[in-house]
Formats: structure tokens, C-alpha cells, sequence
């Protein structure tokens, strides 16, 4: 499995439910891809590149936060955002 290819067809999937739009009220789809396992450093997730913290706090978030680890892992991840994606 190609997991940043997995994780780029993941946000794509959320930015097409309307879950990372400003005004978005809905559940932001979790970025897991059932890759759970974490870094050998325990920094992140390899699969979801979320963090520990990020982990524990995604249960309760509210959509903003939830978008705003979005960003973060998809950063962390080295995977472009959908919503900064130039369509040619």
C-alpha cells in the first residue's frame, strides 16, 4: 500500500463530503486508512500521521478541530491538501 497515495484519496474523499469547508457543521471523516501502527520514535501514526494527542482528541472534536488536525497531518505527511490543489 502506497500510504501517502492512500491518505491523499482519504482527504479527497473528506474535501468531496464537504468536510473541510469553513461552514462545515457535519462529522469530519477520520483520516485512518488501517494502517495503525506508530512511528518507531512514537511521533506519529505511519498510517493516519496523526500524533498521539491528536489520537486521544479526535473523539470529542468538533469539526473545526478535526479539520485543523487535517491540515497538520497532511503536512506532516508531505500530501497537498485538496483544497490547494490546482486543477489544469
Amino acid at each position: 500500500m502506497d500510504i501517502p497515495v492512500a491518505l491523499a484519496r482519504r482527504a479527497a474523499q473528506v474535501a468531496a463530503e464537504g468536510g473541510f469547508a469553513a461552514d462545515f457543521d457535519g462529522v469530519v471523516t477520520s483520516p485512518c486508512i488501517s494502517v495503525c501502527r506508530m512511528t518507531a520514535d512514537r511521533s506519529h501514526c505511519q498510517g493516519c500521521f496523526r500524533t498521539l494527542e491528536e489520537l486521544r482528541a479526535w473523539g470529542k472534536a468538533d469539526a473545526a478541530t478535526r479539520q485543523a488536525i487535517w491540515v497538520k497531518l497532511l503536512e506532516r505527511a508531505g500530501v497537498a491538501h485538496p483544497a490547494q490543489v490546482v486543477s489544469s
